[in-house]
């Protein structure tokens, strides 16, 4: 039996109408002052099962306040699928207070770990507001992609 390392890249967030600039946002998804709430939250599901050898992600969004006293708070997480959600980065908060959107870029490996070792699996973009008073808006960017290497037989 001969065993195959496999490759498979996804672009699965913010799909949607064609743009005249190519660039697509997902719809807007706003929370409720400083309780996190889901932008967008995908299933990756590769043709074949196997041993996840390492993860690789280009995560981008945009988040901003609905006013201008508090700042936008984000991060991103993984998981199997159906499993406890893992951290993949420390929050980011934006640099001002405001409604100007400020755009993320969080890339890198992400070698398996508890709770995150598996396919299919689910990756999940969040903001919330740092404070009380604004509440906090995000969307994704088509540019994102996912990565995962994996050994299958």
């Amino acid at each position: 039996m001969a065993l195959a390392v496999i490759e498979h890249i996804e672009h699965p967030l913010a799909k949607g109408n064609l743009t005249a600039d190519g660039v697509q946002w997902s719809a807007e998804a706003t929370s409720t002052t400083n309780t996190y709430r889901t932008v967008e939250s995908v299933l990756i599901n590769p043709p074949k099962l196997g041993k996840v050898i390492e993860f690789e992600f280009g995560i981008t969004w945009a988040q901003k306040c609905d006013g201008a006293t508090d700042k936008a708070v984000g991060k991103v997480q993984a998981r199997n699928a159906g499993g406890t959600w893992v951290d993949l980065m420390t929050e980011v908060t934006n640099a001002s207070a405001g409604t100007t959107y400020e755009e993320k870029t969080y890339s890198g490996r992400f070698k398996p770990t508890a709770d995150f070792n598996d396919i299919p699996f689910e990756i999940q973009v969040l903001v919330k507001s740092n404070g009380t008073t604004n509440n906090a808006v995000g969307k994704t960017k088509n540019s994102s992609y996912v990565k995962v290497i994996y050994v299958t037989s």
